[in-house]
């Protein structure tokens, strides 16, 4: 589904991405796992064509996507879910979700919507509220739905946990779970390790821009290095 090799990138002079190799493959949910600030963001910021890479390949179901721009990847099925949301607050949940559809004008659009809500049920109930006011963990709820308005073969979602409570991120990662009987593809970046690689297939550590280890996500949540270092076993 998803090829990544030698990947590079930087913020001015600095780099911040040293030659990540990563795959994805259909079906898969694959987590990055690292520390605050090691570059799982850049990563995917990279993936959805919103920051310059300066060296390497990136493949999505057999292309090239190295110097396709962001807006062609969404069309390529290509989706992400930022972190901090990014919700239009100024607008209601409904428009949300269709700002997530733009590429599409057809009737499966409204089709989408209802599959958003029985996802998400408490969308439903505030779809004409103003985004702005609703709690962390429904704006959360909002931003993966509105990813996947865009009905992509593969969703890039990034610390989808990030400031919530343990019982919305409890069913938060239930859905992405879900999403496998959906036949989405995920990549997942969190700094929660050891729930994301609960739900995963295989996981990534990386470090400083780099890729340290790589396994099955269960190999990885048994290894002491991972569970001293990123579980606090």
């Amino acid at each position: 589904m998803l090829t990544v090799e030698g990947l590079r990138s930087a913020y001015g002079p600095i780099e911040v991405l040293h030659g990540v190799d990563l795959e994805v493959r259909s079906g898969e949910i694959v987590t990055v796992v690292g520390a605050n600030g090691a570059g799982k963001t850049t990563l995917l910021h990279c993936l959805s064509g919103t920051q310059p890479i300066s060296a390497g390949r990136i493949q999505f179901r057999g292309d090239e996507l190295t110097t396709v721009p962001a807006y062609r990847r969404l069309r390529r099925g290509l989706a992400q879910s930022p972190e901090g949301r990014q919700i239009f607050t100024n607008l209601s949940v409904e428009e949300n979700l269709r700002l997530g559809a733009f590429l599409y004008t057809d009737e499966r659009v409204e089709r989408d919507m209802q599959d958003a809500f029985a996802m998400f049920p408490i969308l439903r109930e505030k779809r004409n509220l103003v985004a702005g006011g609703l709690s962390g963990g429904q704006q959360q709820m909002l931003a993966i739905a509105r990813a996947l308005m865009g009905r992509p073969h593969c969703l890039l979602l990034d610390e989808p946990s990030m400031g919530l409570a343990p019982l919305i991120v409890a069913q938060i990662f239930e859905v992405v779970e879900s999403l496998r009987a959906r036949d989405v593809t995920i990549l997942l970046v969190e700094q929660n390790a050891y729930g994301a690689l609960k739900i995963a297939d295989r996981g990534y550590v990386m470090e400083t821009g780099r890729i340290s280890m790589t396994g099955p996500a269960a190999e990885l949540i048994a290894d002491p290095r991972i569970r001293e270092a990123y579980l606090g076993i």
